[in-house]
């Protein structure tokens, strides 16, 4: 299989609503921590709540506290739909509404199991915004939180922000805004 579009290049700034019904703009490297966005089926189901709860979980461990990584959950679920997710699992960071999946376009998220479901991707994205990696598992959750814990390992060394390299050149990849999030919001 060819590699990922975005691997080495600039990740794509995202506006989405979260499960509170704000506009959240995600924008990769402009924190200076590395970033994980993890794309799901849907808000509720069995595997997709163990994959949220193991992030939620994931951030308590040293590797994840000692590199200040920020965890993003995106699906295409409503608004309302994020807001009972998150409120029934606790989740400590945002679950974003792309109900017209323009973050998945913008990603190049595609279909899983032969097209009848969403896709589940995870984005592994440095301190610069740069894709460094992506996993592919609709059917082993568990895979995705040891792919952001191997690539903390491996990236920074659970560094708290990791220096820019001079000789590594970047392509952006392009962003987008939700320009219809009101749609999101039901």
């Amino acid at each position: 299989m060819a590699p990922h579009a975005l691997i080495g290049k600039q990740a794509p700034e995202i506006s989405l609503l979260d499960q509170n019904g704000e506009k959240v703009t995600i924008q990769p490297g402009s924190t200076g921590t590395p970033l994980a966005i993890f794309f799901y089926p849907a808000s509720g189901h069995s595997a997709c709540t163990k994959e949220a709860c193991g992030f939620r979980d994931a951030l308590k461990t040293e590797v994840f506290q000692r590199s200040s990584i920020s965890i993003v959950g995106i699906s295409g679920d409503a608004v309302s739909k994020q807001k009972e997710f998150v409120d029934q699992n606790g989740l400590p960071y945002p679950i974003l509404s792309d109900a017209r999946h323009a973050a998945r376009k913008a990603y190049h998220v595609k279909k899983g199991h032969m097209g009848f479901t969403e896709g589940r991707v995870t984005y592994f994205i440095d301190s610069r915004g740069i894709v460094k990696d992506v996993t592919n598992s609709i059917s082993n959750f568990k895979e995705h939180i040891e792919f952001v814990r191997k690539r903390l390992e491996t990236e920074g060394k659970g560094k708290a922000k990791a220096e820019p390299q001079d000789s590594e050149e970047t392509t952006p990849a392009s962003s987008f805004s939700d320009s219809d999030m009101e749609e999101n919001s039901t």
